[in-house]
């Protein structure tokens, strides 16, 4: 029994010290050298310290091993680990590191894989786990406002086509290449020179122009930034329900153990009297 309470106790303290802020900084210290790393080889450095930064790397990625295992290790249930998206991602990225960079056939995926390193500062800093979560929620939500704005573009493109190809060809000669002059001036990528050359034929086309810009750059924008913080706020709440959840949890737990206490106590006291 208190062999038992003493892995028991020390698998809190390890569980701890993996959600302390000692260790999450240092693994992000860790990704932060990493990302250096991998930037520093895109120069022309000398052998020298291309070999350091080599040992280096090398040092990094038996790091990452090194926690991955650790976290798995202290994980309360080992089964569902790898069940969770984030910790799939990361395992995945700490094995992709373990590519040798000397196979030749292997190196380029080496390398990509050791970029996808730097992503795992979404994974270890909570608020960019959040912001990344909610955006994946919402795109069920903007996959519907992106249809529609696929229809208005369509239908803009078609008129613009229809009217505006003796103008100039090249941008409006048929509806995908028209679809592709109308996602320039939605980004406003010199719009005005495009608008001003088809007013020398049709002075009221600035209303073409105008009303699509309104649509696309005003309406459906702002909808799409509307989905997104509706998911976010409803993200919000839901982390909050689940904190209080839990801390009511954490302290029926508590109540419970030192029930448990008294109980044990009290039959102290009566074995002692008897």
């Amino acid at each position: 029994m208190s062999t038992e309470m003493t892995r028991i106790s020390t698998l809190e303290q390890l569980r701890r010290l993996e959600t302390s802020k000692l260790f999450q900084g240092s693994v992000i210290a860790i990704i932060i050298l990493s990302a250096l790393t991998i930037g520093a080889k895109t120069y022309d450095i000398p052998p020298l310290f291309a070999e350091v930064l080599g040992l280096l790397d090398n040092a990094i990625t038996v790091f990452f091993l090194i926690e991955i295992l650790f976290r798995f290790s202290v994980h309360q249930d080992k089964k569902r680990f790898l069940l969770d998206g984030w910790n799939l991602f990361d395992t995945l990225v700490v094995i992709g590191s373990l590519i040798p960079l000397d196979n030749s056939e292997a190196v380029l995926l080496g390398r990509l894989l050791r970029v996808f390193r730097v992503l795992r500062l979404v994974s270890v800093v909570p608020e960019l786990r959040f912001l990344i979560n909610s955006l994946l929620k919402a795109i069920p939500r903007m996959g519907y406002i992106a249809l529609l704005m696929f229809i208005i573009f369509y239908i803009y493109a078609a008129m613009g086509s229809m009217f505006f190809a003796s103008v100039d060809e090249t941008l409006w000669g048929d509806v995908a290449i028209a679809m592709l002059t109308l996602f320039r001036v939605a980004t406003f990528e010199d719009w005005t020179d495009v608008m001003y050359a088809t007013m020398d034929t049709y002075p009221l086309s600035w209303l073409y122009y105008l009303t699509f810009i309104f649509l696309t750059a005003f309406v459906f924008l702002n909808m799409m930034i509307g989905a997104i913080l509706e998911v976010m706020s409803e993200e919000q709440n839901a982390k909050q329900a689940q904190q209080a959840h839990d801390e009511r949890n954490e302290m029926a737990r508590r109540l419970v153990e030192v029930q448990e206490q008294l109980r044990e106590l009290t039959e102290l006291v009566r074995a002692r009297r008897d």
